[in-house]
C-alpha cells in the first residue's frame, strides 16, 4: 500500500508557506537557525496550522497514541516546557541518519544535523544528547534534556555509544563525531537533567521529524 502524502508547514524558514513534499521542506529549514515546521496529514489541516500560531501545534503535541489510566497519567504527570526535546531521524531506503533538537516551550529549531551517510537511529538519538548537553553548557542553560530513546539514554549513561555497526568511508565523519561526543562526556560536567519523553502519554517527541 502507497504511503499517504503529507503536508509541510513552515512557519519559519528561508521561504514559510504549506509544501506538499519533505524535500521542499527541508530546502527551507535544513540549516536555518531557529526553523519551526511540522507535518499534517491534509492539506485543509497544514494551510489552517499554517494561519494560526505555531506555538500551537509544535512542542504542545497532546495526542495520545496508547491509552493509560488515569492514575499511570497522574503518575507520570505533564513534560516540562522550559526544556529541551531532542530526536533522530533514519532513512531505511538510504541509509541517511539526522537528528535535531527543539526548544520545547516556542517548537523552535536549536540544531539540526545530517542527513549523514550509513548510520543507525540509535548513534544520531545519542548524539542528539550530547549536542543538547554541549550547547547548555555554551548557553549556560541548566533545562532539562528529553529524548523517547532508551538506547540512547543507556548510552549517554554509559558515557559511550555501544554500536555494533560497523565503520566504513561512508560513515567515517559519523564514527568520528561518535569519538568526538564520548571525549565530551568524559571531560565535561554538566547541570542539565536528562529525561525520558513518555509518548504514550505526551505523543510524539517534539523534535520527532514528522515522518511516521
Amino acid at each position: 500500500m502507497a504511503k499517504k502524502p503529507k503536508f509541510y508547514v513552515v512557519w519559519k524558514g528561508r521561504i514559510t508557506g504549506v509544501f506538499s513534499s519533505w524535500d521542499e521542506c527541508k530546502a527551507q529549514t535544513n540549516g536555518f537557525e531557529g526553523a519551526v515546521f511540522k507535518s499534517f496529514e491534509s492539506k485543509k489541516l497544514a494551510e489552517e496550522a499554517y494561519h494560526s500560531l505555531s506555538s500551537n501545534y509544535v512542542g504542545k503535541n497532546k495526542k495520545v497514541v496508547n491509552s493509560l489510566s488515569k492514575e499511570e497519567l497522574a503518575l507520570i504527570g505533564e513534560p516540562i516546557e522550559d526544556a529541551i526535546a531532542v530526536d533522530g531521524a533514519w532513512d531505511n531506503t538510504t541509509g541517511l541518519v539526522e537528528y535535531q533538537g527543539v526548544y520545547i516551550k516556542t517548537g523552535e529549531v536549536l540544531f539540526h544535523v545530517g542527513p549523514l551517510e550509513d548510520g543507525t537511529i540509535n548513534m544520531v538519538e545519542f548524539l542528539a544528547i550530547v549536542h543538547a548537553l554541549a550547547l547548555s553548557k555554551q548557553w549556560h542553560w541548566k533545562v532539562p534534556i528529553y529524548s523517547d530513546s532508551k538506547i540512547a539514554l543507556k548510552w549517554f549513561k554509559d558515557k559511550k555509544a555501544s554500536s555494533n555497526h560497523p565503520p566504513s568511508e561512508k560513515n567515517k565523519k559519523l564514527f568520528e563525531m561518535l569519538a568526538r561526543a564520548k571525549k565530551w562526556l568524559e571531560n565535561n560536567t554538566y547541570e542539565n537533567e536528562l529525561l525520558k519523553w513518555e509518548t504514550k502519554a505526551w505523543g510524539e517527541n517534539p523534535a520527532d521529524f514528522g515522518r511516521k
